[in-house]
């Protein structure tokens, strides 16, 4: 009977035991699930420049404004728009994709990079978490794409947005997560739009 009991008693507290754990597991799913996806633009910053700006990471969930000479710092700053959208129709791009196009099916991320300086110049990069697609560079390939924005920032002057006479921005070529930069911020400053491939820690739309 001893023996019997002893058994007995193993055996109810093992599934017991069994029961917390898949407790557990699920009070752990429900959490992760719940905690907000990781920052896609993962990193930046100016390697060289005139004045004394650093790499910002703006939240989109926030409300503010961009364009029309609102910021005038020398600071490099960075945004995510909508993220892993799957694209109805084809996109144009003027840096990158397949003969200047995103095709329709593609799923993509969207970010936006400004620099809204008085009479700044620096050369920079950001980092994104999935590698570059493409970049609208210019108002009426910003334009075009501003479905994709879908954030708390209110955009204003679009039709000065995209890059001054002279600047350039370029894909990194051994690191396809990397997009530099090398402007001069005047006015009304440069600001285009980056599309990276399906981000790894942000949800489906």
């Amino acid at each position: 009977m001893g023996a019997l009991a002893t058994a007995s008693y193993t055996y109810r507290a093992a599934k017991t035991e069994g029961k917390m754990f898949r407790c557990l597991i699920t009070l752990a799913l429900i959490t992760l699930a719940a905690l907000p996806a990781d920052a896609l633009v993962v990193g930046g910053g100016i390697l060289r420049q005139n004045g004394h700006g650093q790499f910002v990471h703006l939240e989109a969930t926030s409300a503010f404004t961009v364009g029309e000479d609102n910021f005038n710092t020398d600071h490099l700053y960075a945004f995510d728009e909508d993220q892993n959208i799957v694209l109805e129709a084809p996109i144009r791009v003027d840096i990158g994709g397949v003969k200047g196009l995103l095709h329709s099916g593609e799923t993509v991320a969207s970010h936006y990079v400004f620099f809204d300086s008085i009479a700044g110049i620096h050369i920079g990069f950001v980092d994104f978490d999935a590698p570059v697609l493409g970049v609208a560079a210019f108002q009426d390939t910003m334009a075009a794409t501003d479905f994709l924005a879908n954030t708390a920032v209110t955009y204003i002057s679009p039709e000065l947005r995209g890059l001054e006479q002279g600047d350039r921005v370029w894909i990194d070529k051994d690191l396809p997560h990397r997009l530099w930069v090398y402007w001069a911020g005047s006015s009304p400053g440069d600001y285009i739009r980056v599309f990276t491939e399906k981000s790894p820690n942000a949800p489906m739309m």
